[in-house]
């Protein structure tokens, strides 16, 4: 099994390349998807949130309400802390279960790990590769004005908020360059999944591939 951490910038269009390598045949662990799965209610994650936040953070459907939540921590970074330290175990635990599940299924399997933050945090040595979804700086502003109607300024506060696209690349094993047509993207992925699925043999059947 290949364990490829999966990540690119804002507006890059990760989740679009991401559904196009599953039709290849990759698997795919999502970490927002695992987040809000740990967080449903009466799960661990969930019970400890409530206990130190209070049932004031759920909605009428008992889900934790993430504006509310949201509302909380971000005024005051220990109680940020706090939920972290809840929630990231959790996910990672949850993330370690589901690959070791697709590991058993499919000892062969190619699995993405979709991490927006996963070269900030320092998750690279979790991962045989990392690939990383790429478009101009440019064209991320162009998209973030056309995509949520952002003013100029406001996608270039937002850019600025995150490493730049550039630094990512230089610490990325593949690079999937996203800024053509969607035919071109899948074009440029026959070879990106022929690489993978060279990879994880390699790594099975070391002189194989």
């Amino acid at each position: 099994m290949l364990n490829v951490g999966f990540t690119g910038g804002i507006a890059c269009g990760k989740t679009t390349v991401a559904r196009m390598l599953v039709e290849k045949g990759a698997r795919l662990i999502d970490f927002d998807v695992l987040a809000h799965d740990v967080e449903m209610p009466d799960r661990p994650a969930w019970r400890e949130i409530v206990a130190n936040f209070g049932e004031g953070v759920l909605g009428t459907d008992r889900q934790i309400d993430r504006l509310k939540l949201g509302a909380i921590v971000f005024a005051d970074k220990e109680k940020l802390k706090t939920l972290n330290g809840i929630v990231h175990p959790a996910v990672f635990a949850e993330w370690r279960r589901r690959l070791d599940g697709i590991g058993r299924e499919d000892p062969h399997a190619v699995v993405l790990s979709d991490v927006p933050l996963l070269i900030e945090v320092g998750m690279k040595s979790l991962f045989d590769l990392v690939a990383l979804v790429y478009i101009s700086p440019d064209e991320q502003a162009e998209r973030l004005i056309r995509r949520n109607g952002f003013s100029p300024d406001e996608a270039r506060v937002r850019l600025a908020a995150q490493m730049s696209i550039d630094e990512k690349v230089r610490q990325a094993d593949i690079v999937i360059n996203n800024q053509g047509s969607p035919e071109d993207t899948r074009l440029l992925l026959d070879a990106v999944w022929a690489d993978l699925v060279r990879r994880e043999i390699e790594k099975r059947e070391p002189g194989a591939a």
